[in-house]
């Protein structure tokens, strides 16, 4: 199996990590011996301090988004309305306060285990185990215990995927952040088209 990517991957800028994700794969293996595995499929960049959708907003820094502020190459896990967990890349230095937002994948492994943790029968419906961040993270079993955790362990790791061609790149704005105001229509969202 090839190596995951390495750290400095990550520290560039988010909007360049974002796009270059897409056809990666992620790689979640639990304590308890699952390997699960997905295509990542949709990426979202925040962009740090002048971003007013990312958690680094203004420079903010607290307790929750305290991994944000770690050099590249490590996630940013963090609780969404109390109810789902959102699984980041950081990217940048740990100055930049950027990440990329993972907001979907399509499973080529452990399809069962994640099945199971979503609630779902298989065959399961394309995107229905892990087609949005908190059902990736489900799907997963990514929660708090992983943030911070670097990503080119066993744990967690993204690995090099085949090349995305460009016409089959979608690019839009990010999803649920209207409180941003101009910054919300930014084009930060990267998909790959389905065929």
């Amino acid at each position: 199996m090839p190596r995951p990517l390495p750290r400095s991957f990550y520290r560039r800028p988010a909007e360049t990590v974002a796009r270059e994700l897409l056809g990666c794969r992620l790689v979640r293996r639990t304590p308890e011996g699952e390997r699960m595995e997905l295509v990542l499929t949709e990426t979202e960049a925040y962009l740090g301090a002048p971003d007013r959708a990312s958690h680094a907003r203004g420079g903010l820094r607290s307790r929750r988004n305290r991994s944000l502020w770690l050099d590249g190459g490590f996630a940013y896990v963090y609780l969404i309305y109390g109810l789902h967990h959102c699984l980041n890349a950081v990217t940048g230095s740990a100055e930049d306060g950027s990440a990329v937002l993972i907001r979907a994948g399509e499973p080529t492994g452990g399809l069962g285990a994640m099945a199971r943790r979503r609630g779902r029968r298989l065959p399961a419906r394309r995107g229905e185990l892990a087609g949005g961040p908190g059902k990736l993270c489900q799907a997963l079993g990514v929660d708090l215990a992983l943030d911070g955790a670097p990503l080119d362990r066993r744990a967690l790791a993204i690995y090099p995927g085949g090349p995305v061609p460009e016409e089959r790149v979608v690019r839009g704005p990010r999803v649920g952040v209207d409180y941003a105001g101009e910054h919300a229509g930014w084009p930060l969202r990267f998909r790959i088209a389905e065929r």
